[in-house]
């Protein structure tokens, strides 16, 4: 009984050091917590030619450099 014990207790301690923890901030108690609500992502232009020109918006204002703007244009003409 006491090795049936002790071996339980070093699968406990070994399942707690493999286990990964953020150490940011406390956390909340479950009670305060806010309920998790799935919300969608903001839907991207359906129109390429849009996409295009707000992907050479971005290029323009510096946001973008060629290599991005060019790697995305071509992503979305390849959709097309």
């Amino acid at each position: 009984m006491i090795n049936e014990t002790a071996h339980a207790a070093r699968l406990a301690i070994q399942r707690n050091a493999q286990t990964r923890r953020y150490e940011g901030a406390a956390p909340m108690p479950q009670a305060a917590a806010a309920p998790v609500t799935a919300t969608a992502p903001a839907p991207q232009a359906a129109d390429p030619i849009e996409q295009l020109r707000k992907l050479g918006e971005l290029r323009d204002a510096g946001v973008l450099s060629e290599e991005e703007f060019a790697a995305k244009k071509a992503d979305i003409l390849s959709r097309m």
